[in-house]
C-alpha cells in the first residue's frame, strides 16, 4: 500500500466523519429505536479524546450503509494527507467562475494540456507581451526625442 495507515490518526477522521454526519442530521447508527440512538451517539460524542475506542464504537453501533462512504472518506483523507506532505503532490484550489473556467477549459483542450499548464502558458504569454509592449513604447520615446 502506497500510503501508511495510522491508526490514532485516522480514528480521529473516523470519529470527526461520523459527528459531522450526525450533525449533517443523517442517521449513523443501525438502531431503529432513538433512544438507542441517542445513547450511542452520546457515547461517540464522549470518545472525542480517545480515537482508538471509537472503532469499537463503529463495531457496536454504526449503520452498515456508513461502512462503504467512511472507507472512501478515509482513504481520500489518508492520501490528501500524505500528499500534503510535498509541494508538489499537495492540493492546490483556487476559485473560478464558470464562464472563466469554461474558456480556460477550452484553451487548454487548444493546447492539448492540462489546465495548469495552460494557466502557465498564458501568464508567459502575458509577460512576453508585456515586456515587448515596454520596449515598443520605449523605442516611440526614443524615436520622439530624436525627432524634436
Amino acid at each position: 500500500m502506497k500510503y501508511q495507515q495510522l491508526e490514532n490518526l485516522e480514528c480521529g477522521w473516523k470519529w470527526t466523519y461520523l459527528v459531522n454526519k450526525w450533525k449533517a442530521g443523517e442517521s449513523i447508527t443501525r438502531h431503529i429505536d432513538t433512544s438507542e440512538a441517542d445513547a450511542a451517539i452520546a457515547e461517540l460524542r464522549k470518545l472525542e479524546h480517545e480515537p482508538t475506542k471509537v472503532l469499537e464504537w463503529i463495531e457496536q453501533h454504526m449503520a452498515q450503509e456508513l461502512d462503504n462512504k467512511l472507507k472512501q472518506a478515509i482513504r481520500a483523507k489518508r492520501k490528501r494527507h500524505f500528499n500534503a506532505e510535498q509541494i508538489h503532490t499537495k492540493k492546490k484550489s483556487i476559485d473560478l467562475d464558470y464562464r472563466v473556467w469554461e474558456k480556460l477549459s477550452h484553451r487548454a483542450n487548444e493546447l492539448g494540456c492540462t489546465l495548469s499548464d495552460a494557466i502557465e502558458y498564458l501568464l508567459s504569454e502575458a509577460s512576453r507581451s508585456e515586456k515587448a509592449s515596454k520596449t515598443v513604447s520605449s523605442l516611440k520615446e526614443d524615436l520622439s526625442k530624436l525627432l524634436d
